[in-house]
This record gives C-alpha cells, structure tokens and sequence, in this order.
C-alpha cells in the first residue's frame, strides 16, 4: 500500500499547539511527563512498575475476564493478552474514544490501529515486557447525540431513540435494527450488524464489533461502568468531594498554560463528578452552599451523607473528562495514551491532577492521521499533474497548478492595473494646478476605470477556465470527496466507506502506520 507523508502543519488542519508538541516547544514541556519515543519507554515501565500494585492488577484482571464472558467466542489473541495482564511483567497501550455507531468516523479506527502498532513496536524494543493494546470504552458519556450517526457514500444516516440522557453504554437497541441495519447496503460485512443484533446494550454491541475487527490483534476492550472497577476510584471520590482538588489543580494549569500562549481546551468544575441516578440518567453534582446536589432531581447530600455513599457504592459516581484520565490510570498498568489533538491537548491541563493523587502521568501520543486515496481519485490527480499530497493545499491554488499544466495561461491584469494608477496620478496632479475642484471627478473616473479592469479581469478568467473546464470539475470533485464539506476525511467518512470494496484495509493500515513518526500519512489503494 503506497503512502506519502506530510507534516500536520502542511495538511492546515491542525492547531498551532499540535505543531508545538510535536516539535517539543520549550513553552509546553512541563505540561507533560515524557516525550514519546522508544528510548524513552524504559524509564515509564519502570515508574508504572513501582506505582501499579499487584492489587489493582488482580480487580482489572478479574474485571475484565467478566465482561468478555458475554461474548460467544473470545479470539485467542484477547485471550492470551487476558492472561498476560495477571503477570507484573505487562503493560498496556490505550486509546479512548465515544460508542459511536459503527464505529463513527475513520479516526476511530486509526486510532486502534496507532495503539496496535505502538504495542508491536514496544515488544520489538523490550522482549522482556508485554505490552497488551487497549479500547477504553466511554461508555458512561451521556451525550448521544454525538454517537448516534455516521456518515456513509454521502448519506447520513442516523439512530432516534427516546431513551437518551443516561450513560450511552447502557442504552438498548430499540429500533437501531429498522433505522440502522435494515438501510445497509447489502455489501457491508457481515460482523456489522450482527454484533447489533447480538448485543444487548450499546456498550455491548461495541465490544463485539472492536472485537470482531481487531479481535485477532489482540486488542482488549475495557468498559470502566463496573462496581469492581469503581472501588479502586474511592479515594479520589472523598478528595473530590471534601477538597475540590481537581478543580484546584486544573486552575492552577489553566493559568500557566494560558500564560505560555495557549488556551485550555476543558472547563474544569468546582466538582468534576457525575451522579448515576436509579431512573438511568447521569446529572452533574453541584456543590450548594451545605448541600450536594444532584442536578435536575430533588438529591440532595449532606458532605458526611456523600462521603458514605461514596465508600459503600462508588458506582453509583461517574468521573467527567478532569477526572476521566486519572481513573483509566488508576485501573491500567498504563504506559501511553493515544487521542487526537483535541485530547492530548485538554491531557496536558491534568498533571497536576495526577500528581497530586499520586498517580503516575502517562506519555501522551497524538494518533495517526491519515488520508485514504482510492485508485479512482488517485488515477484522476495523475491526469491532473498532482501529487497526492498536492491535494491539501486550495482549490484555487490548485486550479492554478492544473491550468499550468494543461497550458492555460495565466490572466493577471495588474500591470495594466498599475499603468492606469499611473497615468490616473498624472492627471490628479495635473487637475491640482489648474483646478483643484476636478480632484474628485478625477479620482471618481479612476475608481470607475479600476473596477472596469477587474471586471474584464474575471470575464477573461472565465473564458480561459472555459477551455479546461472538465478538468477542473474532476479536481472540484475529487478535492469534495476526499475532503467531504471541507473537513478532513477521517473526521467525517465511517470505515465502511473502505472496507466494503477493501477488505484487507485495517491490515494494511497496521503494516504502514509509523506511530512515532508523527506525520500525516496519505494511503494510497493499492
């Protein structure tokens, strides 16, 4: 599978603070532990070794093995990677991401496909050590209309369910099946509507489909809704809940970080917790005057009452994106974090966080990105004279590029442009010693004469583009496709786009994706 690569900062899609990172900007290395690189490894196996205890291992391990007990069949990779998590010996990679439906846009799964390969080149690097890839599923996020639609050959098509508002993990399929599966074209895979019309749950149903495509790489998803779980999150409930401390450290690095330039990318709140009520939803808790309230109910706690129930049933509390992080840490003998830009970003802002509770910062890794050039679109920029990296720059630019090669000439009127602001000065100057009145009609008759000229500019554009004009309709039209409403490919098209005509796409993506390059890849069909 050709690729071509490319800086982000070329693709014009990524913000200043990526290109910052990723250049190691003196301004932001103390916002973050080490720096991804394979060297650099050693020294984090060695710092999460000594902080993770044989305890927290034991609940992760035990945890796990009963949720995939709901799957008919666990692929030896997972199972093995199952059992290697027992020994002090492994470590994991991880990813997060939302249970978007059909794994949602293309990002998701490189994504996967970062932390697979991360994992691979980790085992090269130390054979000493295992190293096991992970999904953390957010299946407690409560935002459903972010998770409940994809895109697919320009169709959207989307799931409308009365049941929303509560962690999207739990929710059931009711009427996903008419809505979803039954306007599929025939040619889907198969494992993408059966691991819906298996699943009972979304968070379910997730499991089964990252299974069904990444299950022979071993990859071990983790669903972090458990009471098992939950138990190892208590004390940072009673430091929340007593102190604000996150909220405290947040602050402190949202003011440093803005200092050096940078905006923080999330609101940190005086209590960064989530309350699972009995009816399903998931409500802020608030912090009024003596009370702990539960938002949009009548709940109300006393601090002593919130502690108690924090200590008996700390599932019943559902961490927001500050304190998110550290409990995945908390539970995973975790070495990276692979996220996009957004996220490695609003990572940087909970140093302090994690410091403060004693929890050992991970190496954070901005994903692969990339963009998939199919045969037709690439045989069509050939005809152009483009390259495939040609294709991020703008159309108009373009445009100009192709009228080159196919011998347009370029129409520039600004020569003349200049030569009548010339000769126009010249009579101003004229009309100034012999009647300073004609000043005005002078510069009105310039005013007119300029926009005349740019005028006749655009028409002879026009006619010039008129010879080439299929041409540049392919480019408009290849440009749309692998740039669908002007966003990035990966941001808006769902793997099905790829995989239906395809099949062998998520492995050829694993043998060429460079993790610890961190340059934007364009993949070209083979």
């Amino acid at each position: 599978m050709p690729l071509h690569h490319l800086s982000y900062a070329a693709t014009g899609a990524f913000s200043s603070f990526i290109a910052d990172y990723i250049t190691q900007n003196p301004a932001l290395q103390s916002f973050y532990h080490r720096f991804p690189r394979l060297e650099e490894f050693g020294a984090q196996i060695a710092e999460k070794q000594a902080a993770y205890s044989p305890a927290a291992r034991q609940r992760l391990v035990a945890a796990l093995r009963e949720q995939y007990q709901g799957l008919d069949e666990v692929h030896p990779a997972v199972a093995t990677n199952l059992e290697l998590l027992s020994q002090d010996t492994t470590f994991t990679v991880t990813t997060g991401h939302q249970l978007n439906l059909l794994t949602g846009p293309l990002y998701f799964i490189y994504k996967i496909i970062t932390t697979l390969k991360l994992s691979r080149q980790l085992k090269e690097q130390y054979p000493q050590y295992d190293f096991v890839p992970v999904y953390w599923m957010a299946t407690e996020d409560h935002d459903f209309a972010e998770i409940n639609h994809f895109h697919l050959f320009g169709k959207k098509h989307e799931w409308h369910s009365e049941r929303v508002g509560g962690p999207v993990g739990r929710m059931a399929l009711d009427g996903l099946a008419e809505q979803i599966l039954d306007q599929l074209p025939a040619d889907v895979p198969a494992a993408f509507r059966e691991a819906y019309q298996a699943g009972g749950t979304l968070a379910d149903a997730t499991r089964r489909l990252v299974h069904a495509l990444f299950g022979q790489y071993g990859l071990v998803s983790i669903d972090g809704d458990s009471a098992a779980l939950k138990q190892a999150l208590v004390p940072v409930l009673e430091r929340e809940i007593q102190e604000q401390a996150s909220n405290h450290a947040v602050q402190a690095t949202n003011a440093q970080l803005e200092a050096a330039g940078y905006k923080p990318q999330i609101y940190s709140r005086p209590l960064n917790l989530f309350f699972l009520t009995k009816e399903g939803k998931r409500e802020r808790l608030e912090l009024d005057g003596d009370c702990y309230a539960v938002r949009n109910t009548e709940l109300c706690y006393s601090q002593q009452e919130l502690l108690e129930l924090a200590r008996r049933q700390p599932e019943c509390f559902s961490p927001n994106v500050v304190l998110r992080p550290l409990y995945q840490e908390m539970l995973l003998p975790n070495l990276c974090y692979i996220g996009g830009g957004a996220e490695v970003a609003y990572w940087f802002q909970l140093k302090q966080v994690f410091s403060d509770n004693q929890v050992p910062f991970p190496m954070l890794l901005l994903r692969n990105s990339a963009l998939y050039l199919g045969k037709a679109a690439a045989g069509k920029l050939r005809k152009l004279g483009l390259t495939p990296t040609d294709i991020f720059r703008p159309l108009a630019e373009l445009k100009k590029q192709v009228g080159a090669t196919l011998g347009q000439e370029e129409i520039s009127l600004r020569d003349q442009q200049q030569a009548i602001a010339t000769a126009f000065q010249q009579i101003t100057d004229l009309a100034q010693r012999l009647d300073p009145t004609l000043v005005k009609t002078v510069a009105a008759e310039a005013q007119k004469t300029a926009g005349g000229v740019a005028g006749l500019e655009k028409r002879l554009s026009k006619a010039a583009e008129a010879k080439h004009e299929t041409a540049y309709s392919q480019l408009t039209a290849v440009k749309e496709k692998l740039f669908p409403g002007g966003d990035l490919q990966e941001r808006v098209d769902n793997v099905l786009s790829i995989l239906i005509n395809n099949p062998g796409f998520i492995a050829q993506l694993l043998d060429g994706f460079e993790p610890l390059a961190l340059e934007f890849a364009v993949v070209e069909e083979e």
